[in-house]
């Protein structure tokens, strides 16, 4: 897709962080933007500060595990500009930074919820229309260079199955000649607020009560904050999604300093060797 001007981008988790840079890149580039999020202050500041700066723009409260409320956003994107081009499914959450066996019923539904079920509600809801359209088109999926790495719990879980479905999707476009494309966006550490999603989680998928004090899960919270402070900005991320749509690119690889760890898995798995135990990459 190299043409953007006057065509249409939706954008999940898109009042914040990740989501905000690669709207304000579109609306940069001309498009009409919808911003998709959960947080409403946030939502509508975005909103009202995209028109400020001359974006043909529509913002939606979204709660991207809900499949009903995809439909509405897709309806709602539909009513208000006839079209969409670019679906960025980027809504994510992260937490339960303890063990994995000591994570709550509650904790994997609301991550899988948002990270996973998120994008394949957006999937399921927005490819369809974007092949009947028969225009140009592209899909960005959010996971994670945690989706390329062993062992991150069950934000890795929910990261690995985003890469896997995306390359299932690259595969079965490309096989039908579809004018629609896909990339995975797998970045490293990048300075948003996502330590902090607790702020949006449903109440209905609280923990009955609070965990027990774990200074190894608190030592890994603060090593989880400081390297998101000290993180790429949302903005580089921005320019590198629209790179790859231009060129067509499946994997947007943002931090090439982590690629040896991501290679070390692989290897260990060719060479059928057990892979190396790390608290964070």
């Amino acid at each position: 897709m190299k043409d953007f001007k006057d065509r249409v981008a939706v954008v999940t988790g898109a009042a914040s962080g990740i989501g905000r840079a690669m709207a304000e890149r579109f609306g940069a580039e001309g498009m009409k933007v919808v911003l998709a999020d959960v947080e409403e202050l946030a939502l509508r500041q975005a909103e009202a500060e995209f028109r400020e700066k001359g974006v043909d723009v529509l913002g939606v409260l979204t709660d991207v595990s809900k499949p009903d409320e995809l439909e509405k956003l897709a309806q709602q994107t539909l009513n208000a500009f006839g079209g969409v081009h670019i679906v960025c499914n980027n809504a994510g959450v992260a937490g339960a930074w303890g063990p994995t066996w000591e994570n709550t019923l509650e904790d994997w539904n609301w991550i899988v919820g948002v990270n996973l079920w998120g994008v394949i509600h957006g999937v399921r809801t927005f490819l369809p229309i974007m092949l009947q359209q028969g225009e140009e088109g592209h899909i960005v999926n959010t996971a994670s260079v945690a989706g390329l790495m062993p062992g991150r719990g069950i934000y890795g879980v929910t990261k690995q199955a985003v890469v896997a479905l995306s390359e299932s999707l690259y595969n079965e476009l490309k096989l039908a000649e579809a004018k629609v494309g896909v990339s995975v966006l797998c970045p490293g550490w990048v300075d948003t607020k996502i330590a902090d999603a607790d702020r949006n989680r449903p109440a209905g998928l609280a923990n009955a009560a609070e965990p027990l004090p774990d200074p190894r899960r608190d030592a890994t919270t603060e090593i989880v904050r400081n390297f998101l402070k000290n993180g790429m900005s949302p903005a580089e991320i921005a320019d590198q999604v629209l790179e790859a749509i231009r060129d067509d690119r499946l994997y947007i690889i943002t931090h090439p300093e982590m690629d040896g760890i991501v290679k070390e898995r692989f290897d260990k798995i060719l060479a059928r060797e057990n892979p190396v135990p790390r608290l964070l990459g």
